[in-house]
């Protein structure tokens, strides 16, 4: 579980996806730092034991900002 506390442009393109998961989100008051933005993505379907927690995200306000504007700039 890890707190994204920057978002800068990769280089090279990558890989497409190998496999679709499901997602879960939930938004935590932290006292520090405010709301705070949880995803969490279970294994895929290929996965031989029923899905778990894989991958955990976490965005505060302003790094929720900056991923909504690199969604509209790059995707919307």
């Amino acid at each position: 579980m890890a707190l994204i506390r920057s978002l800068e442009p990769g280089k090279g393109g990558g890989r497409p996806p190998l496999s679709e998961v499901d997602a879960t989100y939930v938004v935590m008051d932290d006292p520090h730092r405010g709301k705070i933005l949880k995803i969490t993505t279970y294994g895929s379907d290929m996965r031989k034991s029923r899905p778990k927690p894989s991958q955990v995200i976490e965005l505060d306000e302003g790094m929720a900002r900056k991923l909504v504007d690199v969604l509209r700039r790059e995707l919307l």
